[in-house]
């Protein structure tokens, strides 16, 4: 491809938000992406747990195409068939009974703190709108979502900060049930952290959250934004877990790269949500719920739960055997495709030297590295990044 200087061009009219390190992507194939100087790297970032499909999936790429040229966006004052059809698969897979839909993680997050917060002052009172979250959790960048991450690096420059949440330490539940009050509405939760190291839930803190729910009058939000739609294994993270959520929030996969985001919750909880309480433009638009069915379809007409389990399973023995070899890792965890490697060192270099070799992985919390790679990664594509990943850790 022709030279265009595009890394200066970028930083000449974007604000500098991202570190990009001048690295200019320009197209993909299933796992696979290609550079502006034409080569090719396996992709085990895959947007961030976003293109669950690959890249240029020929389904998907197909009803990109049919539906937009048949209907883009009309707006929520009117009803579109790939809505409610969507709608309908995603509360027979979760058993959550209403949906509503926007175009982001942050506003599936957003939208679940509105709603848990008028439940509040409807059912327990006018001052029960305090939201339980965990520290080194991620849920948005917006201003309600920033304030519901529980990492105050995030939150110092954007004071005053929206009130309302309370934090405690993950799997602590000393903590989190001394935290509780009667003006608590909801603690919300992901059952893997994905940001925040790949940190899952213990039995005991999942018990205790369980008993608040019950005993407390607590609604129980489970943010899916990254675990959800078959990334670890299940169509959702909290089926592996004994939890009842109320409310669970989703996006990343759920488009398979095409934005789009939702929250589903219980019948008799989304019935707080009357005319007017909610709403947004772009959300549930003809497009992005087409590109949601087809992924959802996909998943199950070729059985990729099955094969994320597979793939986790030569995963992360293939990882056991780098372990052996080089102690600088700690410990691997995770489920399904969402995998973090713990290493007792700064894991900066490990990711650029893995670029280097044709290997994209990115960083967690806690010098942890993650592997993202799609739903449907082939056995020869797992062995490949495991050969990469082991040739760089021997030049450490």
């Amino acid at each position: 491809m022709e030279k265009h200087n595009w890394p200066q061009r970028g930083e000449a009219v974007l604000m500098n938000t991202f570190k990009r390190d001048g690295k200019v992507m320009v197209s993909g194939q299933g796992s696979f992406l290609t550079d502006a100087e034409g080569r090719t790297y396996l992709d085990f970032i895959s947007g961030i747990a976003v293109n669950s499909l690959g890249h240029s999936n020929e389904k998907l790429v197909e009803t990109l195409v049919n539906q937009g040229q048949q209907l883009i966006h009309s707006s929520n004052l009117f009803w579109n068939t790939p809505s409610i059809q969507l709608a309908e698969k995603l509360t027979k897979l979760s058993g959550l009974g209403k949906v509503f839909f926007a175009n982001s993680g942050a506003e599936a997050n957003e939208g679940a703190i509105k709603l848990a917060r008028k439940w509040g002052r409807e059912v327990k009172g006018p001052n029960a709108t305090t939201i339980v979250t965990m520290k080194k959790s991620f849920h948005g960048r917006t201003m309600a979502t920033l304030a519901a991450t529980g990492q105050e690096a995030m939150h110092k420059d954007y004071a005053p900060n929206l009130p309302g949440f309370d934090y405690v330490t993950f799997n602590d539940i000393d903590q989190l049930k001394a935290t509780i009050t009667p003006q608590t509405c909801a603690v919300l939760i992901e059952v893997i952290q994905g940001e925040g190291g790949v940190n899952t839930l213990s039995e005991d803190f999942v018990q205790a959250i369980n008993e608040i729910q019950q005993e407390k009058q607590v609604l129980v939000i489970i943010d899916e934004v990254q675990t959800g739609i078959g990334r670890t294994g299940s169509y959702f993270a909290y089926e592996q877990f004994d939890l009842d959520p109320d409310i669970i929030t989703l996006a990343k996969g759920l488009g398979g790269g095409f934005p789009i985001g939702a929250f589903l919750a219980k019948d008799d909880l989304a019935t707080h949500f009357q005319v007017g309480d909610h709403g947004t433009t772009f959300g549930g638009n003809p497009l992005a719920t087409a590109c949601a069915n087809t992924v959802l379809d996909t998943i199950n007409e070729d059985n990729l739960l099955n094969n994320v389990n597979q793939r986790h399973k030569q995963l992360v023995e293939g990882l056991q055997v780098l372990q052996a070899k080089h102690p600088t890792i700690s410990s691997i965890k995770g489920r399904g495709l969402l995998i973090g490697i713990q290493f007792d060192q700064a894991v900066d270099d490990i990711i650029n030297d893995c670029f280097d070799q044709g290997l994209l992985v990115i960083s967690a919390k806690g010098n942890v590295i993650r592997f993202l790679p799609p739903l449907n990664v082939s056995e020869e594509e797992i062995s490949q990044a495991l050969d990469i990943f082991g040739a760089v850790l021997s030049t450490q």
